[in-house]
């Protein structure tokens, strides 16, 4: 009362009579409160014992301590587990249990209620907690612990309470150990490291995919985080259904010793499985059902530091040998073509042979020996070559086609566009003829062409740098973003054989990528010494070089190696993290490589209308940009693979369109009219063939093989859509190869036994590779759980696993593939350009 009377004599005027009023009510709630705080509680304190099991009743009106003492060695760690079951149903409100300890305090409720996705909650009734047990300094020490329970429910709750030793709470190195867990019964063990023993690897496996499960390595510390809301907080984690591994070093754990934390989540969706409740109320408790799963753990050493060395001695060796054997091969076809030139030089001081070549025509009246510019040695002239040219041409009816102008009369312009109009009237004279030579189409400024391919090489340069910059900022930063929050479904490794380095998670994956670089930068070499060995001899005025065999022009040589070495750097970075986001880096160059393999073998016979650089890589771009798409917007997007389809189907018949008419067609408003019209005087009115027949059935074999493809992506919508793309890339180069090959056998003309030689070993090591590349040891199509089932253990030096073997094979082959394209054309080096066709 009197407090009530100094608040309204003294508060009166400022708050009014209604303040009173709020301030009995705020005074009667405290001293209900602190009646019912003060209300008596019944304790009751029990010594507890070890494997026995306590059935009790809690209530609001007794809470229960039940204290336990265990000895800890310095030399032992032994775990203590906690088991808990409540008896009653239906309960209004939890029992609270809660284990204080000499550093730690563990709490937690029965029923557990746990979250899913879409705030799903599962309640749990038997829970199963092991204790953390902090280090001891002493030889030996008793430690007490004690186990409280209590609730708020004014009902009588039944619960069971078991407290037990884990005898095998610590890992035996090489030893398996299986266990159940459930996501109310999380299990943690402890490893040390043994003496000499400074990185392992652990390895957590099971017959079930689901339910899904989690592995974590934490630190010895206090708390252990063990349930599904809380194990990403520290420490290294990842998802698994039945396989999963960690590779860990010792520098990472002061202590020397760490724990092996396996919890099994709630739900499956985070591997990859369904969902299979929804809840109908927001607050509504879901019954998980059993969701037990049996798992076996075991802790193995990791390889040594001189594994490490091995490896990369390794590696080094196999692209080094190849510096090696380039220059042994060199001496060889040397020597085998100087003695070749010195039968030749016999053959031609015979009366007999004098005049059995006098008798064949020549437009220059002999025929030179000088030494190829274009063989990686001097190769020997071919009359064998000329000689079949020339039957060939007969039975096509090319007998009477020579040069229509001599080459110092050829235009000089870089690009396809002449100003004069009887220029422009005499090329399509010239490229629209049934039977054209090799001659008809080099007719452009040797020095202006040269140049125009040299951009290939410097636009690639430019475009590897501004590309390679960001990747590798890009690159570290999920690497740096994997190491500080420990998450290990960032990255899809193969963890079965992934060998740290330094701050890199997969070293072997990296170094193995070290071919492409090596080997393109040996191609490189090459070409430059044809490049100045075909100078020489242009500067000599050599007729060989001058008039005779394939236009030499290095530049789309240049962009290959270079773009090979841009491979293995890229592919490097891709696998510092390799993940769905990052797919294009591995996955560009390789684009960039069939665009220009196909590019140079059109170039070999069409140098003057073959692309320019900036019309090829505007090409290239606008691949790489729809594989973006298709890797962000793909996966099932049905109106994505329709609109994809419709502009594959019609690049297809641009391109055939282009290729068939020699670029000398226009593409206006008249085009429908003019195809209509072909097609009525071609087809309706007189059925007559195509005129140029080799390269239509080039161009339908072309077709089908595209439409094919496009009709594949539309039906079944592969997941991987870079690889997809790829794939097209790769049989439309494969299919071109084959065509130039046949036609080129077909026509007369030899492939030198360098070539062939060539030929064969990249087939039987692309078939090698290929094998390889198919054995999948991860895919980030799936969840990262899933792709962990397809993880395998190191095959080759207990280093390197299959995709390292497919990194070194593919290297090779796409080395020996870029040396066919060099050296396939060796045999027309001694042939006029007019007796060469143009296929």
């Amino acid at each position: 009362m009197l407090l009530g009377s100094l608040w309204k004599s003294r508060y009166k005027t400022t708050f009014g009579a209604d303040a009173g009023v709020l301030l009995w009510l705020c005074l009667a709630l405290l001293a209900c409160g602190n009646a019912v705080l003060a209300e008596p509680k019944n304790v009751i304190q029990k010594d507890g014992e070890f494997d026995m099991i306590y059935n009790d009743t809690v209530t609001s009106q007794n809470q229960t301590i039940y204290a336990f003492n265990h000895t800890v060695t310095r030399t032992k760690t032994e775990g203590v587990r906690v088991s808990v079951d409540v008896l009653s149903q239906n309960l209004k409100s939890p029992i609270l249990f809660v284990v204080r300890q000499k550093q730690a305090v563990l709490s937690f409720q029965v029923p557990l209620i746990l979250r899913g996705l879409y705030q799903r909650k599962y309640p749990y009734n038997h829970l199963g907690r092991t204790l953390c047990q902090p280090p001891t300094r002493a030889v030996s020490e008793t430690q007490y612990f004690f186990v409280d329970v209590s609730t708020l429910s004014s009902e009588g709750t039944n619960y069971q309470l078991r407290v037990s030793r884990v005898e095998s709470f610590t890992l035996q190195t090489d030893t398996t150990f299986s266990f159940t867990a459930s996501p109310s019964q999380p299990q943690y063990f402890k490893y040390a490291f043994p003496e000499g023993v400074d990185t392992v690897i652990v390895k957590v496996s099971s017959d079930m995919n689901f339910p899904c499960s989690v592995m974590s390595i934490q630190d010895i510390q206090c708390p252990v985080y063990d349930l599904d809301n809380n194990v990403a907080f520290i420490g290294m984690y990842q998802t698994m259904t039945k396989k999963g591994a960690i590779t860990v070093q010792r520098k990472d754990f002061p202590s020397n010793s760490f724990y092996v934390v396996v919890v099994v989540k709630t739900e499956d969706e985070a591997c990859g499985g369904p969902l299979r409740f929804y809840p109908l109320r927001p607050d509504e408790l879901i019954d998980a059902g059993n969701r037990s799963k049996t798992l076996n753990v075991v802790v193995s050493p990791a390889i040594k530091s001189e594994v490490y060395v091995i490896g990369m001695l390794f590696c080094l060796g196999i692209f080094l040998s190849f510096y090696l054997l380039t220059p042994l091969v060199a001496c060889l076809q040397k020597k085998r073509a100087k003695k070749r030139e010195n039968f030749q030089n016999i053959v031609d001081t015979s009366p007999a042979e004098t005049g059995k070549i006098a008798a064949s025509p020549n437009e220059y009246g002999s025929i030179d020996s000088t030494v190829s510019s274009e063989a990686i040695t001097e190769s020997a002239p071919s009359i064998d070559s000329a000689t079949s040219a020339d039957n060939y041409m007969e039975r096509s009816g090319w007998k009477n086609i020579g040069r229509t102008r001599h080459e110092s009369l050829s235009s000089i312009e870089e690009d396809d566009y002449d100003t004069l109009d009887d220029i422009d009237s005499d090329k399509n004279i010239v490229r629209t003829k049934k039977y054209l030579c090799v001659s008809d189409l080099s007719r452009k400024d040797k020095r202006v062409l040269s140049k125009k391919y040299q951009i290939y090489f410097w636009n690639i340069a430019t475009i590897a740098v501004f590309y390679a910059l960001p990747v590798v900022q890009l690159v570290i930063t999920y690497q740096t973003v994997v190491n500080v929050t420990g998450n290990q479904d960032i990255c899809y490794y193969n963890f079965m054989c992934a060998h740290p380095l330094g701050a890199l998670s997969a070293f072997n994956n990296i170094l193995s990528n070290l071919g492409y670089v090596m080997l393109g930068l040996l191609f490189l070499f090459i070409v430059l010494k044809r490049d100045i060995v075909h100078n020489r001899a242009l500067a000599c005025n050599e007729v060989n070089a001058l008039e005779c065999g394939i236009p030499k022009h290095f530049g789309l040589f240049y962009a290959m190696g270079t773009a090979l070495m841009m491979e293995g750097l890229l592919s490097a970075c891709y696998h510092v993290c390799p993940n769905y986001t990052n797919f294009q880096f591995d996955t560009s160059f390789m684009y960039m490589i069939a665009g220009l393999c196909m590019l140079k073998l059109y170039q070999k016979r069409h140098p003057d209308i073959n692309a320019s650089a900036y019309t090829a890589y505007a090409c290239l771009a606008g691949v790489i940009f729809f594989s973006v798409l298709g890797v962000v917007f793909g996966r099932g997007n049905t109106g994505f693979w329709i609109v994809f389809s419709v502009i594959h189907i019609l690049a297809t018949l641009l391109l055939s369109t282009q290729l068939y008419y020699m670029g000398r067609w226009r593409l206006d408003s008249g085009i429908l009219r003019r195809m209509v019209y072909v097609v009525y005087t071609d087809c309706i009115r007189q059925c007559t063939g195509p005129m140029y027949i080799d390269r239509m059935v080039l161009l339908v074999m072309g077709n089908i093989v595209n439409w094919s493809l496009a009709a594949y992506g539309l039906i079944e919508r592969p997941n991987d859509f870079a690889s997809y793309l790829l794939a097209i890339a790769i049989c439309n180069l494969l299919l071109y190869f084959a065509f130039y090959i046949i036609m080129k056998l077909r026509s007369g003309e030899k492939i030198q036994c360098l070539a062939l030689v060539c030929i064969l070993f990249t087939a039987v090591v692309w078939g090698f590779a290929l094998y390889f590349f198919f054995q999948g040891l991860s895919t980030w199509q799936k969840t990262p759980a899933e792709s962990r089932e397809h993880n395998r253990d190191c095959i080759l030096l207990s280093f390197f696993d299959d995709h390292d073997i497919w990194h070194f094979l593919s290297s090779i082959a796409m080395f020996g593939s870029f040396l066919v394209l060099l050296t396939m054309d060796d045999d027309l080096d001694t042939v006029q350009r007019d007796k060469i066709y143009v296929f």
